[in-house]
């Protein structure tokens, strides 16, 4: 199982990027467990200075911005 973890405030680009994971997951057909995460503490503690911010198996992927759905496929891709 892949782990994917949306570190954000909730704001509508962090929104966005939530719903870009979940149609890439659904569309893959991959085991995917989907994590949003807004506490602030919970940010520093992993080093995440700008949102949103997309982590894959803990390892930063994207950072301020967010990817389309065709992008965040083939970073999950490159996971499998």
């Amino acid at each position: 199982m892949v782990l994917v973890e949306i570190f954000g405030t909730g704001c509508a680009r962090c929104k966005r990027m939530n719903r870009n994971v979940e149609i890439a997951v659904g569309e893959l057909e991959i085991d995917a467990e989907i994590r949003t995460i807004e506490s602030l503490d919970a940010m520093i503690e992993r080093g995440v200075m700008l949102t949103p911010a997309l982590y894959v198996d803990g390892e930063a992927k994207v950072v301020g911005h967010v990817p389309c759905v065709e992008d965040i496929k083939q970073i999950l891709l490159g996971v499998k």
